[in-house]
């Protein structure tokens, strides 16, 4: 297979960066994830949502532009931990609408990501986890941490609406749907196999694909 970029995209506690590790392990690929424990921003951003909503996405921004070139311009294939297009459709879009995000920034910003995003080559591959809500907030619940204690299951179903919303209209590659409650890729070889082929079966499909039970 030649050079294909993967992107995994996902709710909270979906599984994203489970799943970006062990496809880099068991193919060999590139993995980049997403920045929280370095993330200079994350912190304020928590503590006062309103003031540093604008300056979180656009660190967040250049931090995923930059690793999707830096992914691009590597020989190897890539899975990549979050897609860049989350920030603005789900994320940048519920600041917006929680109010947390003005208008006037808003809008700046989406101004500034369709340039970014205009400029970068399309994926190969939208891997998307799926998973209920109260699955999630478990999983969040379990790995503790700091920043994710104020997370609520009205937001996670928020961002659900979204996710869906988004996936209607997105054209730039296939998708591959995996929905994650049932489907233990961590725990079970079987299961990591199932993925695996499916997306080594599927990169350069333009339907899109759902396997585990709805």
């Amino acid at each position: 297979m030649s050079k294909r970029l993967v992107v995994v995209a996902g709710n909270i506690g979906a599984g994203k960066t489970s799943l970006t590790e062990r496809i880099g392990a068991r193919l060999g690929w590139r993995t980049d994830y997403e920045s929280v424990a370095d993330n200079p921003y994350l912190p304020d951003f928590y503590a006062d949502m309103r003031s540093w909503s604008f300056h979180l996405q656009i660190y967040f921004l250049g931090h995923r532009a930059e690793q999707y070139l830096r992914a691009a311009a590597d020989p190897r294939s890539a899975i990549l931990d979050r897609s860049i297009y989350e920030d603005a459709y789900i994320f940048a879009r519920a600041l917006h609408h929680m109010g947390n995000l003005a208008e006037r920034d808003y809008l700046a910003y989406r101004k500034l990501f369709d340039l970014v995003v205009g400029n970068l080559p399309p994926p190969n591959l939208l891997v998307y986890l799926r998973c209920p809500v109260d699955v999630l907030m478990e999983r969040i619940r379990r790995r503790a941490r700091n920043i994710e204690t104020g997370i609520s299951a009205d937001y996670l179903t928020l961002l659900d609406t979204f996710y869906d919303e988004w996936l209607r209209s997105f054209d730039l590659c296939p998708v591959l749907t995996i929905r994650t409650d049932d489907l233990d890729y961590v725990h079970q070889s079987e299961a990591l196999d199932t993925v695996v082929e499916r997306i080594q079966a599927k990169l350069g499909g333009k339907e899109e694909i759902v396997f585990g039970s709805e």
